[in-house]
């Protein structure tokens, strides 16, 4: 099936990626040099990358960074003021009408552009000042999966060349074979998919550079297994959505090594201990393991800015298994098409 053959395709389209754009980012680099803020503008799985540039950029490189609201560009013609801002557009398919209208704008304001683009002939693509290739090749499935996982490390690789830190981008160059691990437990996973067979509703939790697969991953549960998938911040969790959870209730959480792992590590003790939660976690800590109904053991080292490129893909397999399981066709998600045109 397309979908699963895509997940397997993601080591080799990020050793690609990695060793064929790096040149190319780094002459756009010295051209535009550090940004004092960069917009940007995406939709569905193209957003959940935003939301990890949003973390990146920000922890590694000091950059605000602020994500666009497309229909104040399209719909209400009121665009922001963006003089001083990078302005990126991220999308698959670089056809999207409303995230065209943003890009148009802040050329129009004399601002740069660049389009992070699967398709480098796509009018965002043309619309740009710059284009990243993510080089993904064709995704048949209408899923995004190597595409998302392409946007993540070329956003990884950006925040690596703007500091010119030769290990950052060593450790990025280890997660093709990191990832090669994840997918190497597949078996391990699937058989977990049956124990969520008549699971309707589940929350996803995330934090930090995780709150991207937290959003990504409720996104694959939603649109593959039709299952009501609301994906939180630990944090956010913790002012009113707490209240969900009661003996049995399912929780799907990404915790790793890193800044936010005491915290994530409090709630899930109170969740597991308190609430009696159903608990799926991806972590690499054994200490959390313990406490999960269905644990998946992250590969060791993997740093915490990284982690996302590598935790989503355990995700990506239990969403495409339970799908399966359940009796529905991963490859043609009811109501959706490859390209959906917003304005």
């Amino acid at each position: 099936m397309p979908l699963r053959d895509e997940i397997y395709q993601q080591p080799a389209v990020l050793s690609s990626l990695l060793s064929d754009q790096r040149k190319a980012l780094e002459e756009y680099v010295s051209g535009i040099g550090h940004p004092a803020g960069v917009f940007i503008a995406a939709r569905g799985t193209s957003d959940n990358a935003a939301r990890y540039a949003k973390y990146i950029w920000g922890a590694r490189n000091r950059i605000p960074v602020t994500l666009a609201a497309p229909s104040l560009f399209s719909v209400y013609r009121t665009p922001p003021r963006l003089a001083g801002h990078l302005v990126i557009g991220i999308s698959q398919s670089g056809e999207s009408p409303d995230l065209l209208a943003v890009l148009k704008e802040a050329n129009q304001q004399g601002c740069s552009t660049l389009a992070i683009t699967n398709k480098i002939q796509s009018p965002l693509a043309k619309e740009a000042d710059h284009v990243i290739d993510i080089m993904a090749g064709p995704e048949l499935s209408i899923a995004a999966t190597k595409t998302y996982t392409a946007q993540l490390a070329a956003i990884a690789m950006l925040s690596a060349i703007w500091e010119g830190d030769e290990k950052a981008l060593a450790q990025l160059s280890e997660i093709p074979e990191q990832i090669n691990q994840v997918l190497a437990m597949e078996d391990e996973i699937k058989t977990f998919a049956p124990r969520y067979r008549y699971m309707n509703q589940c929350v996803v939790l995330g934090r930090g550079y995780n709150y991207a697969t937290a959003y990504e991953w409720s996104l694959k549960l939603k649109e593959l297994a039709y299952v009501v998938a609301q994906p939180y911040s630990s944090a956010d969790f913790l002012h009113g959505p707490i209240a969900l959870i009661s003996s049995g209730f399912p929780v799907f959480a990404v915790a790793t090594t890193g800044s936010v792992l005491q915290e994530l590590t409090n709630l899930i003790t109170r969740l597991k201990e308190n609430h009696q939660a159903e608990l799926f976690l991806i972590s690499d800590r054994q200490e959390l393991l313990d406490l999960a109904d269905c644990p998946i053991r992250l590969p060791e080292g993997i740093p915490e800015w990284l982690s996302p490129l590598v935790t989503i893909v355990p995700a990506q397999l239990l969403s495409y298994h339970l799908t399966v399981n359940k009796g529905f066709d991963p490859d043609t998600p009811r109501g959706l098409k490859k390209v959906t045109l917003t304005h």
